[in-house]
């Protein structure tokens, strides 16, 4: 039998995560004594108190145990933590941090859903290594933990015991990918078609919006993302860009890379291609016409980078996306 223990931090706290994370692993267990097999699974959700009241009193949750109680555990799953303010959700989940350390180096394994990742690298075990989160958060994250290999465009990372996942929903491709190492290929096909989660999906970049990073105190980056939003349709270089910011170029490319986390080229790549997403998902334009909106000439260029950004062609962005599109 594999320990496994569902987290149930305070505050604003995914029900989601708990409940699918709880019910899959549990409906490993019904397959399995179903076919004349033993369970594989013991379940348990493991809180601060007795009682975790969640989205502001509409749901209350009792944790089967709690961390003062004496638990040896073989996995620890971290639901995402919603709150708006950070820094003070993980003040009021401060005390699992102990915990999960001492587990981890009793040998658990942890793995953190969505924003969960931010309770997890809390610990200093993710130093080092790759971790996944929601797009949405990858600012937030980058500023407070850099010392993490953050991998955006990834739905789950595996690495020395610690497993993290994408953004949201694509938790659940975490949860098969360890019912598939726990108890095998078979049930995390069965669990897949049982639940209609799309197996094997492991990029979260098609959902990507960007967002650039502004919260740096750099005013003469902030004139240089402003320039770059404002003429998405020109073709600007990063000599350009400095000059305008009477900023030489090799300065110039190291404050925007510290500022944004992208080198300028990346910037204009990402404003550009965001740009040709919004056109392919609410307008009837070909590709090659929104290509040249946003400053592309090369056909070949544009498809490599969309694809690259994206995950897929322009074609198939805009067929997943826009109803109404015609015809390439």
């Amino acid at each position: 039998m594999k320990h496994i223990s569902i987290l149930v931090p305070e505050g604003d706290v995914s029900i989601t995560n708990i409940e699918g994370t709880h019910q899959i692993f549990s409906q490993v267990n019904s397959f399995l004594l179903r076919a004349g097999r033993q369970p594989l699974f013991t379940i348990q959700l493991v809180g601060l108190n007795k009682e975790t009241r969640m989205k502001k009193g509409l749901f209350s949750v009792h944790p089967d145990v709690l961390i003062d109680d004496n638990i040896k555990t073989d996995l620890i799953i971290i639901p995402a933590i919603q709150e708006s303010d950070m820094k003070k959700a993980l003040e009021a989940n401060q005390d699992f941090i102990p915990w999960l350390i001492k587990q981890y180096k009793s040998g658990a394994e942890i793995a953190s859903l969505c924003i969960g990742s931010f309770l997890l690298a809390s610990t200093g075990l993710l130093k080092g290594r790759k971790c996944a989160t929601h797009w949405v958060a990858a600012n937030d994250f980058r500023s407070m933990f850099p010392d993490v290999h953050l991998v955006t465009d990834r739905i789950i990372t595996d690495e020395q015991g610690i497993y993290s996942s994408g953004g949201a929903y694509s938790s659940l491709n975490l949860i098969l990918y360890l019912v598939e190492k726990f108890a095998g290929r078979e049930m995390a096909i069965l669990c897949s078609k049982v639940f209609q989660i799309e197996i094997e999906r492991n990029s979260q970049s098609s959902f990507m919006i960007f967002n650039p990073q502004k919260e740096h105190k750099d005013e003469a980056i902030k004139q240089a993302q402003e320039f770059i939003e404002h003429n998405v349709g020109d073709k600007i270089s990063v000599e350009d860009l400095a000059s305008k910011c009477a900023v030489g170029r090799r300065n110039f490319e190291r404050r925007f890379k510290k500022a944004t986390s992208n080198t300028p080229a990346e910037y204009l790549q990402r404003v550009k291609i965001e740009a040709a997403k919004k056109s392919l998902e609410t307008s009837r334009k070909n590709v090659n016409e929104v290509m040249y909106e946003v400053g592309y000439a090369d056909t070949k260029a544009f498809r490599t980078i969309f694809r690259k950004i994206t995950g897929l062609s322009p074609i198939e962005y805009r067929n997943k996306y826009n109803k109404e599109a015609v015809p390439a």
